[in-house]
Order: C-alpha cells, then sequence, then structure tokens
C-alpha cells in the first residue's frame, strides 16, 4: 500500500499562492492573528472552513470578554476567581499577559468603531462582544491590512520542509471543488476546538481538524483530559447560551424541582438524571425588569423559544446537555512560549485549537477567558509568525516542500471509508453522560479499545474521490481527538477542574501537573511540571 497525494503541491492544483503567514481559521483567533501578522508587515492569506466573519461559535452569538482595567485589585480578584475551580493548572504570568492584551485590544476595537453600549454612568462598557457586529468588523481589519481571504476553502493537510518545518497547507474550495496551495514562511492553526458535530450553536465546522493537521506535522497536545464541557440548551435547539439559567428552576417531568440542580455547581445533577429521565426547566427567577434585559443582550437565546410558541419565563420546556468538547474545554494544541509557537518550527497555534490551561488550567466555560485568549493568543501567534517569517528571507517558499497528511491520501487499499459511520461509532463513544461527563478506568478503557479500532479503520482505508475528502478529514479529526482526550483521562487519576473521575473522586496534590499527549498511530501521554517542559513520565497507551 502507498500514500498517494491527492492534493500535491506542485500537479493537479487549481490556486496556487505566496505568503509570508498563513492563518488557518478565520474566528476570532484567526482574524487578530492575521491582523497582527499583516501590521508587522507579512503578506497574509487566511483560509476558512466557512465564510470569515459568519461561521465558528463567537459570531452565532453575544461573548463575554475576560476585560478588566489595569488596577491591582482588581487584576488580583480576577486571576484569583478561577484558579481553584481549574486545579491550580494556570499561570500567573500568562493570566497577566492576556489581561493586559485583552485590555489593550478591546480599546482597539472601540477605536476601529465597534458598537460598545454605556453603563448607568454613561461609560463604555467593555465586557462584551454581540458576535456578528464584532465578526464583521474583524473581517473589515483584515481586508483593509491587506490580508488575502479564501472563503469556503478549508486546509486539508500541511506543508513541511527537508528539516521537518511547516511551509504552507493544502486544501479545497467546498463550493467549486478546485484544490489550492499556499506555500508560507509560517503557519497558524486558529481552527477552533473539537464539539464532535453535536449541533451546539456555531460548532458545526468545529471538528478538530485543526488538532489532526498539527499532530501529522509532529505537534503535541495539552490538557486533552479537560475536554468534557457540555452546554444545557433546550432539547429542541443548538443554543447551548448558558447564562440565563442561573435564573432557571430544573424540575422533573412531574413539575418536582430536582434537589441540587443547577446551571453551574448542579450541572452534575442534570446529567446524572438525564442518564435515566427527562429534565424540565424553566426561569422563573428573573424579575420583569432582567426579562427585557435579557432578551436585549442576548436575542438569540430567545429565537427557538418564540419559533415553539414558548415563553421560557412562565412555561417549562425540556433541555439536553450538548457536549461542545474542547470549544468549552481547556485542551488543544501545547504551545511552547510566549510567543505561542508550537513544537513544531514555523507552526503557531491560537484560540481554542491551542491549550487553554495556561490561564483557566481544568475548568473554563463559554465566552469570557476563552474570548480573551482567542484575541491575545491570535495578536501574538500573528506577531511572531510575523517575523519568523522575515527572519528566513525572501527565498523561503522556494524551499522543496512535501505533504504529511495521513488519513484521507491513502491509495491500494480494498477498504473505502464510510465517514458518516465513523463519525457516528465517535460520538457514541463521547456524548453519553456516564461515558464523558462522568468517567470511570472501564468505560473510558473499553471506549479507548473502540476508538483505536476506528482509527485503524479509518487510517488504512482510502477515500472514494476528492468530492468526500473533507467529511473524512473531520471523521479523523475527531477519532484522533477522542483518542487524545480519553487516553489523558485515563492518566489523570483523580477529579481535577472538569475532569471527574468516579473512580478517584478527590484531588491529588501529586498530580499538579499538566499531562502531554500526541501521536497518531500509536497514542502517548506524559506528565510534565507546570513551567517546566521537562518530561517527569512517558506512559504509551
Amino acid at each position: 500500500m502507498t500514500q498517494k497525494q491527492l492534493f500535491s503541491q506542485d500537479s493537479d492544483v487549481d490556486q496556487t499562492l505566496l505568503a509570508d503567514v498563513l492563518v488557518i481559521g478565520g474566528g476570532p483567533a484567526g482574524t487578530w492573528s492575521a491582523w497582527s501578522a499583516a501590521n508587522a508587515g507579512a503578506k497574509v492569506v487566511l483560509v476558512d472552513k466557512g465564510y470569515c466573519g459568519t461561521s465558528g461559535c463567537a459570531a452565532a452569538s453575544g461573548n463575554g470578554v475576560w476585560y478588566v482595567a489595569p488596577e491591582p485589585d482588581s487584576r488580583e480578584a480576577a486571576m484569583a476567581s478561577r484558579e481553584a475551580l481549574g486545579g491550580f493548572l494556570s499561570s500567573r504570568d500568562w493570566m497577566q499577559r492576556v489581561l493586559d492584551q485583552t485590555y489593550t485590544n478591546v480599546n482597539q476595537l472601540a477605536d476601529w468603531g465597534y458598537p460598545f453600549p454605556t453603563d448607568e454612568e454613561g461609560k463604555p462598557y467593555r465586557r462584551s462582544l454581540q458576535g456578528p457586529e464584532y465578526m464583521r468588523l474583524m473581517r473589515q481589519q483584515i481586508k483593509r491590512a491587506g490580508v488575502k481571504i479564501l472563503d469556503h476553502s478549508p486546509a486539508l493537510q500541511l506543508l513541511v520542509d527537508a528539516e521537518g518545518a511547516v511551509a504552507g497547507a493544502t486544501g479545497v474550495n467546498r463550493q467549486t471543488g478546485e484544490k489550492w496551495v499556499v506555500r508560507a514562511h509560517s503557519v497558524i492553526i486558529a481552527t477552533g476546538g473539537c464539539a464532535f458535530l453535536s449541533k451546539a450553536l456555531g460548532c458545526n465546522v468545529l471538528t478538530g481538524d485543526g488538532y489532526l493537521m498539527a499532530a501529522e506535522a509532529g505537534a503535541d497536545m495539552s490538557g486533552m483530559e479537560f475536554s468534557n464541557a457540555y452546554g444545557i440548551a433546550p432539547a429542541f435547539s443548538s443554543v447551548t447560551k448558558t447564562l440565563f439559567y442561573n435564573w432557571a428552576t430544573f424540575t422533573y417531568e412531574d413539575g418536582t424541582p430536582i434537589p441540587g440542580a443547577g446551571s453551574q455547581k448542579g450541572r452534575s445533577v442534570i446529567a446524572e438524571t438525564l442518564i435515566t429521565q427527562p429534565v424540565y426547566c424553566i426561569i422563573d427567577k428573573a424579575s420583569e425588569e432582567m426579562q427585557v434585559t435579557m432578551r436585549l443582550s442576548q436575542p438569540n437565546f430567545f429565537l427557538p423559544f418564540d419559533r415553539a410558541g414558548i415563553n421560557p419565563f412562565t412555561q417549562r420546556f425540556p433541555v439536553t446537555l450538548r457536549l461542545e468538547g474542547t470549544v468549552r474545554g481547556t485542551g488543544g494544541i501545547r504551545i511552547t512560549d510566549y510567543t505561542c509557537a508550537t513544537s513544531v518550527r514555523g507552526l503557531y497555534a491560537a484560540g481554542d485549537a491551542a491549550t487553554r490551561e495556561l490561564i483557566c488550567g481544568g475548568f473554563t466555560g463559554g465566552g469570557s477567558h476563552n474570548a480573551a485568549w482567542a484575541l491575545s493568543s491570535g495578536y501574538w501567534a500573528g506577531q511572531s509568525a510575523a517575523t519568523y517569517s522575515h527572519n528566513l528571507g525572501v527565498q523561503a517558499n522556494q524551499r522543496p516542500v512535501q505533504s504529511v497528511g495521513t488519513v484521507g491520501f491513502i491509495s491500494g487499499s480494498e477498504k473505502q471509508i464510510h465517514s458518516e459511520d465513523i463519525i457516528k461509532a465517535t460520538q457514541a463513544e463521547v456524548f453519553p453522560y456516564n461515558r464523558n461527563y462522568f468517567r470511570n478506568e472501564q468505560t473510558l478503557t473499553e471506549s479507548l479499545q473502540r476508538l483505536h479500532s476506528l482509527w485503524d479503520e479509518i487510517r488504512n482505508s482510502q477515500v472514494a474521490d476528492n468530492s468526500n475528502i473533507l467529511r473524512t478529514r473531520e471523521s479523523a479529526g475527531m477519532v484522533a481527538t477522542a483518542r487524545w482526550m480519553y487516553s489523558s483521562a485515563l492518566e489523570r487519576r483523580e477529579t481535577r477542574g472538569m475532569h471527574r473521575h468516579l473512580d478517584y473522586p478527590e484531588q491529588d496534590t501529586n498530580q499538579q501537573h499538566h499531562l502531554i499527549s500526541g501521536g497518531l498511530d500509536q497514542v502517548w501521554v506524559k506528565a510534565t511540571p507546570i513551567q517546566d517542559t521537562k518530561t517527569q513520565e512517558l506512559v504509551t497507551v
């Protein structure tokens, strides 16, 4: 069996572009990366699986932002607020840097004309962003900076030079089927996290593609055990905005309140109840004044209710928990220093695609820290990639390169990949609350065995034709992500952050470290001390 490069960089290509920096992903992290790199003098190309400015979870709704004025007491309170919740795995240095950069960048948005509202005193209120307006503005700004945008053009695999440094990517236009190649001095992965096509709001393009491409080039992951974030949603809707459920009462079908059920500390009670019976909800603790404010601040939250003819303030409705994986988890590609570089030369990561442990440890929610991390890590990645590209020199795009994609680029096999079956089988391992939300050694081991078999199947099969190569790569990204998740979860024999291990229900002070993972055919996990890259332990799975 041989590997056939269906998307060769030298032949059978419809469009070839040269750039200093290639940004993969068009959400907040990707657009800030592109703007920062272009502002530093780099020639930038940005490719997006959807339409840059409208695709992804940030563009779909309102976003809280970790925006804190540079006052010592306020900053101290902001940093201390999440440390215990995240299992004391975060870094004060990183938190301070993110707070500084977020404050600067959000103020930059105001200078660009973002319509921030004012508070009761008439002062600008800059702790939230409306996704459509925010991303529309970011698209405008990167175009003004000279960034070339390829919409509906997902990247499929990275290019590397003879020394293993990343040198661009290949992909396809979803609408025309045309194949493209971007030769670049450096690449930024800003593809978001992985929500396993759970139908959570804005997550239909977030399938772990960036993780897979980075791993094929030799990058590793960090914190993948912190990947079992579930968002509350009406059972008939994809909207997983959870803020307003703080004013809700959760009940059994007969209307009896469920003891301990709640949006924050009581979400595990909701999950446990849903395993055996339906859960209902009514947002009955919001005053009439609050109800008006809620509708103004997050109008899309109410669209499903309005369409169904339900008043959520006076009528009970069924709810579910939708997996948001690493989108609201904290795991992702490991970055090695303040430049947001990965362990592979020429490759950078930003936003949900990069680990967020550095500022959140093992727990985060929607918006806030996530939004701050996206814009700050994006800004640093763009600046750093531009500097790296400049130092390579103008001849760098003439170096010989090869593509490193594995799954979906195989010929000579009698087996055909059935992507939809692979996706459903992967979802069957990661969606159930009693496998992922509540974990134990037995179910993790059983799921991993099936996931390893799925990987072997997809790894050694060939895609039928180029028309379904994207779905094949998405299915492979999900399988790979799930294997890193569960391999890391098995190794963290404790409960910390969002990782709940029923066999080890307490937090263990001896495990206050990060877990690095990686590998494709052979998955590995190793522990590394906080703020130290020296390996403590290597565990082969």
